[in-house]
């Protein structure tokens, strides 16, 4: 979650109007201890449900031009992408928005197929490819959502 903050923050500071879930913040500076100490007990869904989390994303994805995923080495496995992001990624995919990953497409998952159905555009780590012009387009990059990732 650090590293989604961190890389709104850079996404701004370079002039992109970059969102994040407010709560990610919050989480980051050490508040909302009662959702930190249910989230690490196991009730994860319980999380999701009570803050809503899979209809406020979708409708960031809505208002965004396209979403940005902070794919890292998480479960061992190097750039991955879960559940959770999958379903932000389709979401986005039949919307008609842009996806990025931060890094590659894992080669290890049993979707990763569907993920590379989706045409995600992989930045190799490199920002600033967000920001230069998309092929087939005039303008850059200028609304950005980063989903959601614990």
């Amino acid at each position: 979650m650090h590293k989604m903050v961190e890389t709104t923050d850079n996404l701004l500071s370079m002039g992109v109007d970059a969102f994040i879930h407010p709560d990610y913040r919050q989480l980051v500076k050490g508040e909302r201890k009662e959702q930190v100490k249910l989230w690490e007990s196991g009730e994860k869904a319980k999380v999701k449900i009570d803050n809503d989390y899979f209809r406020q994303h979708y409708a960031h994805i809505l208002e965004s031009d396209a979403i940005l995923i902070i794919n890292e080495i998480k479960n061992d496995i190097e750039n991955y992408i879960g559940g959770n992001v999958l379903i932000e990624m389709g979401q986005a995919y039949v919307n008609n928005k842009k996806i990025f990953l931060l890094n590659n497409i894992p080669d290890n998952l049993s979707y990763s197929d569907e993920i590379r159905a989706l045409q995600p555009i992989c930045l190799n780590g490199d920002l600033s490819k967000i920001i230069s012009k998309p092929p087939n387009s005039e303008t850059p990059q200028k609304s950005l959502k980063t989903p959601d990732r614990f």
